[in-house]
């Protein structure tokens, strides 16, 4: 294969406009000629946040998380101490940033001496004040000085556009929603503090002129920068006759319009192909709709109101409403917004409801729980309608088939790469019964780790598919790029069988090899017939099971509760139980039992789930 050739495909995949922005952009600030470099701005000063009025009750139960601990991408517990962080340290390995005293852009993306700038910013993505001002709310005068105490010492600490958490604009954009949305749960939107407007303008002045840099990823930091700059700078010119707070509002506005329209497909599938930056994009026009709903501001176009519909539509598919978990498909960085429900990071629920609620004018489920956190936090009347259940579909935009039967659920991913993909998942099957995830997505892990582990976890090794000679489905051009991305030759309609939900897909990668998967489910039993050609040496068929005690019986494995029985119509070269990686959340990983099934011809093997209904 020519790589040269492929990179010069790949990028024009990714859109020469893309790519002049991101030219432009290292170029602007490698000559110190971008307009970010010439911004210059004082830190406001403490409070940010005045008392809130005793008079009004209890909304609520506050999150627990930035009390005693933090949970770091919602599992790693970091202990917190009575004063604030410390915002350049990471926790995790001990090591400070050695460049906090530079401006951004001279700080480079990976540190050795540092490791991951994520947890870097963990802390300075402002869930604190959300979990703060809700305790404020609820009649805790200690987490009002507390608020204002720790936000006084970031603004010390982190002296306007020095240092590693001015470096993304999207980190940026995660605090000024954060600080609106701890506005709306203390009442003080309508009358905010001047400092607190202050830190807004701060946080707008360098969101602004790298907005191109962010629309250029096809990405949510577009939907972010943009939702920031319409509800930082509205916020703004509502308290002053200030052209440069209308015209940041405007352009917030549009882009966030724009971006809505260009990166969530008409079935609601989002450019990234990831389920939880599907619920960060979703929650963030959430975040815009609420604030425009707010203030009464004139509404958004009824295309970006469909959009936001059928997002919210393809998130209520792919979450369990048992306990909200969803299928772990694509890349996951532990962002999550509005964390005002004191419910696990990986419960996509308060999302759905509230994207139902702004976007439908009903709710997604109908028992009254924790996933309505929004409506009591946020001054919002949970409506009275309650949105059907969601039958088996087909999001071909996005190349996903949701297939249902009683408790049982099938997610098969199938590709339809608008878009630039971040994992070699093509035909991956996911499986739950009920809440239980039986057949798993590896996830992603780290951005920042050794190759071989990021390696594996984009790559086909990591995902219920096939493997044909030991290779990915795609070329690896880059850390965060692939070539030769993928394209389905034969996708069916999601349709009734004799009894059972059936769909089936194929591709042919780029050496030639063939993969045809044909899915057919009904209550009790999952069949999977995989049709493998044009391959030189092997071709692996992976299941990624959930831990327990398996035991091989011949050509099966069971459990006990779960038995998956495989055949084929050519001798099985291998029928293997592995150890593989699986990853939940951002930087954990666990070991879980892997089944490899491998055969040295074109065949056609056939895999039957079967459990007790």
């Amino acid at each position: 294969m020519n790589l040269m050739l492929e990179r010069m495909r790949t990028y024009a995949a990714l859109g020469a406009r893309n790519l002049m922005r991101v030219a432009m952009h290292r170029v602007m600030l490698r000559t110190r000629m971008h307009p970010v470099q010439r911004v210059r701005a004082c830190a406001p000063l403490a409070p940010f946040f005045c008392a809130p009025n005793p008079a009004v009750p209890r909304k609520g139960i506050p999150a627990t998380s930035w009390t005693d601990s933090a949970a770091y991408f919602g599992w790693r517990n970091v202990p917190v101490g009575v004063g604030a962080p410390d915002w350049h340290a990471n926790p995790i390995s001990g090591q400070r940033c050695p460049d906090a005293q530079l401006p951004w852009w001279e700080i480079g993306d990976f540190s050795a001496i540092l490791g991951d700038i994520k947890v870097i910013w963990e802390a300075s993505r402002f869930d604190w004040v959300i979990t703060f001002a809700q305790a404020a709310q609820a009649g805790d005068a200690s987490a009002l000085t507390k608020l204002n105490a720790w936000l006084g010492n970031w603004c010390s600490e982190n002296r306007p556009y020095v240092g590693p958490n001015w470096k993304c604009g999207q980190e940026a954009s995660i605090r000024v929603i954060h600080l609106a949305a701890a506005a709306l749960v203390l009442e003080q939107a309508q009358a905010p503090q001047a400092s607190l407007l202050a830190l807004i303008r701060l946080h707008l002045e360098r969101i602004a002129p790298t907005l191109s840099y962010a629309l250029a990823q096809d990405n949510n930091h577009g939907t972010s920068e943009a939702a920031a700059l319409f509800i930082g700078g509205a916020w703004l010119a509502q308290h002053s006759d200030d052209a440069a707070a209308r015209r940041w509002a405007t352009l917030g506005r549009r882009w966030l319009e724009e971006r809505t329209l260009r990166l969530f497909a008409m079935d609601g599938s989002f450019s990234q192909h990831s389920v939880n930056y599907h619920r960060l994009a979703l929650d963030t026009l959430c975040a815009a709709e609420l604030w425009r709903v707010r203030h009464s501001l004139p509404p958004f176009s009824a295309a970006f109101q469909d959009r936001a519909r059928a997002g919210a539509s393809w998130l209520r598919a792919f979450t369990d409403a048992e306990r909200g978990d969803a299928p772990n498909i694509g890349a996951n960085d532990g962002a999550r917004l509005l964390p005002l429900a004191a419910l696990r990071y990986r419960d996509f629920r308060p999302t759905v409801q509230l994207a139902s609620a702004l976007f439908t004018g009903a709710v997604a489920y109908a028992k009254a729980g924790p996933w309505d956190a929004a409506f009591a936090w946020l001054g919002l009347a949970r409506p009275t309608a309650i949105l059907p259940s969601v039958d088996s579909a087909r999001f071909d935009d996005g190349g996903y088939a949701f297939l249902r039967a009683g408790l049982a659920r099938v997610y098969l991913r199938y590709p339809r790469f608008r878009f630039r993909p971040s994992q070699c998942d093509a035909l991956h099957l996911d499986f739950w019964i009920g809440p239980d995830n039986v057949l798993r997505d590896a996830g992603s892990y780290s951005y920042h780790a050794e190759p071989s582990t990021m390696a594996y976890f984009s790559g086909t090794r990591a995902h219920n598919t096939a493997q044909f000679d030991g290779r990915d489905q795609m070329p690896r051009l880059g850390r965060f790029l692939f070539g030769a991305w993928l394209k389905t030759s034969k996708r069916t309609q999601v349709e009734r069988q004799d009894g059972a939900t059936c769909f089936g897909a194929s591709y042919t990668d780029y050496v030639g090899a063939r993969h045809c998967r044909d899915v057919s489910l009904k209550e009790g039993s999952l069949s999977v017939v995989d049709t493998l050609s044009g391959f030189r040496e092997t071709a692996v068929i992976c299941w990624r099971l959930p831990p327990s005690e398996w035991r091989i019986e011949g050509q099966a494995v069971t459990n006990g509760v779960l038995r998956l029985e495989v055949s084929s119509d050519v001798h099985l070269s291998r029928f293997e139980m592995v150890s593989g990686w699986d990853s939940c959340h951002y930087g954990q990983r666990t070991v879980v039992p892997v089944l490899e099934v491998e055969v040295r011809r074109a065949a056609q093997i056939v895999t039957k789930l079967i459990w007790t209904v």
